[in-house]
């Protein structure tokens, strides 16, 4: 059906190269080697000789007397297993270490909380290293592995002094990877609408980065149950490792929910994707075999009870095949994958057309039982990729069906939710309540009905912001990076790009540069105020020192970027069909790409804009894998020209609408769009 799809059936999908270098590699937050040193020294207290010979293992530092600490600075979110060398002790000498992401958590008796929410916010405690010690080389034990932080303060906790050198951090993320900044694609901008006008770029790189600190050893996850004091994160995530879960310091477990953002982000980053197949292996292992009930989480948490991360672990099936082409693993899992879809699938009421949605668990928000538009919202999505998935093996009644009960439930989803005084979908059929997840991704996934529909829909989204972002109707006092990634995409999807990247702006500008966090990798949450306090009602136990800096949930913009601003994004598995369909978002150029095993895809524009002539002249250069083919379509910033012309390496192309595309075969091209 698609040319040229490669059978993978091997146990590594590698990139198969590097990107280009050029000024976005000044923006990678990665770090160089895999052992990182402190790059600047953040506070220190009593007594400490020569505190500045800890930076980047210059020398050593002698600490005396209780409660004489200091404090260092990786600069960037780290994670893994630190080491230091013991050059003088005395028979009493001991310290202890604690880790903080965020600055607001730097203290000598207690780390940051990545074990359990308390209202102490001191569960973790530190990590004690006790007399006598021994001279030489000293590392963490594995098992007290600290999976992300950003400061590291070691503290004498006896009154004799010990001399310290070589501190530093063994990264343990990315297990299988060298090199952290070889990453497969890439992206830049220039934003001259922002105080940075490197925003762009940066955002890029932070979620690019925050997927990698996600992406761990099978055997390294947090322990459940959970420790009484402290931390562990030895436990086993799954079938294989790598394996991509939900954050860096916790919850250090696979969650298909949060998959949804953060393997696209993986694909246009890194084009890691066998950590995803790994995970999404280990979701299907865990199959009900009675009910085809999937749980909501990976191993040890292997939470139960979910109908909407059932069925992300659906879609996220098709997000793997698109990116990979990787049909002998489909039909490996495909017993079990059907055997999920008819779950789902037999809770759809035969009277009104919707899924009851009896699992209520999900990503925290509210009110999400019954005949909810959300759960119905993500089923609809299940249905479309499902009928996708059969097609690509030649299953033709399955995938019509699947086809035929997505089209009977986008009906039934308009008839049950559209509420046109509101101009917006409610939550449930009893309610007024307009949620910001499943208006975006009615968006998203095409339940709206026409293109006045979806505009209505990003107008209405616009309301719940603040100065931070969007305060989720559906979980009071929250603004959700994940929910609003997908919220993100829906305004280009709209055609409002303008609205998007305001978005853009307002939260992930607000994410990337606040000194609450670690200015490298993205939040898991934050309160309607900008706080720390994310979830404080919702299962979090008001203990602020608990939410993530480095969640992949939250790199939406990394995705959003390549694939609506850039404009480059696969139709068909592996690129063989691909699409270029730019968003000029009031910038002047951008340009980037990804690879996918048929090789690079790169594509680049500009504008130019003649106000003495009227004239703005749009240029894009294309360049992807011989054998595919593509679909260029004119930015929607232009359609609404009088006059305009299309070009395609020089050729005039006729236009029968504004919003035709223009067919383009595979290699390099140059796309000219004039518009008067």
């Amino acid at each position: 059906m698609w040319p040229r799809i490669l059978l993978l059936a091997c146990s590594v999908i590698p990139a198969l190269g590097l990107a280009p270098s050029g000024p976005w590699d000044a923006f990678n937050f990665a770090p160089k080697s895999k052992t990182v040193y402190p790059a600047s020294i953040r506070q220190s207290t009593g007594s400490i000789t020569t505190p500045k010979n800890l930076v980047n293992g210059a020398g050593k530092a002698t600490l005396s007397g209780v409660n004489s600490s200091i404090t260092l600075d990786f600069g960037v979110e780290v994670g893994g297993l630190v080491s230091l060398n013991f050059d003088t002790v005395t028979p009493t000498s001991s310290i202890a270490l604690s880790f903080s992401e965020s600055p607001s958590f730097i203290r000598l008796t207690a780390s940051d909380d990545s074990t359990f929410p308390d209202a102490t916010t001191t569960y973790d405690g530190v990590l004690n290293v006790p007399a006598p010690l021994t001279t030489g080389f000293w590392t963490q034990p594995a098992f007290a592995l600290r999976g992300g932080y950003r400061f590291l303060t070691i503290v004498s906790t006896s009154k004799n002094a010990v001399t310290i050198s070589n501190v530093s951090c063994a990264i343990s993320f990315m297990p299988h990877v060298d090199d952290l900044r070889a990453y497969a694609g890439y992206f830049y901008a220039t934003d001259p609408g922002f105080h940075d006008p490197d925003f762009l770029t940066k955002i890029w790189m932070a979620g690019a980065y925050t997927v990698q600190t996600n992406t761990v050893s099978v055997n390294q996850g947090r322990q459940i149950p959970v420790v009484a004091t402290g931390w562990a994160n030895n436990a086993t995530l799954g079938i294989a490792g790598p394996i991509i879960v939900d954050g860096a310091k916790r919850d250090r477990a696979v969650w298909p929910g949060d998959m949804g953002i953060a393997v696209p982000t993986q694909f246009v980053s890194t084009n890691d994707l066998t950590p995803t197949r790994n995970a999404l292996g280990t979701m299907f292992s865990h199959i009900n075999p009675t009910t085809g009930a999937l749980p909501e989480s990976g191993p040890p948490l292997s939470q139960l009870g979910s109908d909407t991360y059932h069925c992300w672990t659906l879609v996220g099936t098709y997000n793997y095949f698109l990116y990979t082409g990787d049909l002998a693993w489909i039909e490996d899992i495909w017993a079990n994958y059907t055997k999920a879809v008819a779950f789902v699938e037999a809770k759809v009421s035969p009277t009104n057309g919707l899924m009851n949605v009896t699992g209520l668990r999900d990503w925290a928000r509210q009110g999400g039982g019954g005949f909810n538009a959300e759960g119905n919202a993500i089923l609809y999505r299940v249905l479309t990729t499902a009928s996708f998935l059969a097609a690509a093996q030649n299953l033709t009644d399955l995938a019509e069906a699947w086809t035929a009960n997505a089209t009977a439930l986008k009906s039934a989803f308009n008839t049950a939710f559209w509420v046109p005084d509101l101009g917006m979908y409610r939550d449930n059929t009893s309610t007024t309540l307009t949620p910001q997840d499943a208006n975006s991704f009615a968006v998203l996934f095409n339940l709206t009905e026409s293109a006045e529909q979806a505009m209505s829909v990003s107008e209405g989204l616009e309301k719940n912001w603040n100065e931070f972002g969007p305060v989720a109707p559906e979980l009071p006092d929250t603004i959700s990076p994940f929910i609003s990634g997908f919220e993100l995409q829906a305004h280009f999807v709209a055609g409002n790009s303008t609205r998007a990247m305001d978005l853009l702006h307002r939260e992930w500008g607000y994410l990337m540069y606040t000194n609450l966090s670690v200015e490298s990798t993205l939040l898991e949450g934050i309160t309607a105020n900008g706080s720390l306090g994310y979830r404080a009602n919702v299962g979090y136990n008001h203990d602020p020192a608990y939410t993530s800096h480095a969640h992949g949930w939250s790199s939406g913009p990394t995705s959003t970027l390549t694939v609506y601003v850039l404009g480059l994004s696969v139709t068909q598995p592996q690129g063989a069909e691909w699409l270029l369909s730019p968003h000029i978002s009031g910038l002047p150029s951008a340009q980037g790409g990804f690879e996918t095993p048929l090789g690079s895809f790169s594509a680049s524009w500009s504008v130019v804009i003649n106000k003495t002539k009227s004239k703005t002249t749009f240029t894009a250069n294309v360049d992807v894998p011989e054998g595919t083919t593509g679909i260029f379509e004119v930015p929607v910033e232009l359609r609404g020209s009088t006059g305009l012309s299309v070009t395609v390496d020089g050729k005039a192309v006729g236009l029968s609408a504004p919003d035709e595309g223009v067919s383009i075969e595979g290699g390099v091209h140059t796309v000219v769009v004039t518009a008067t």
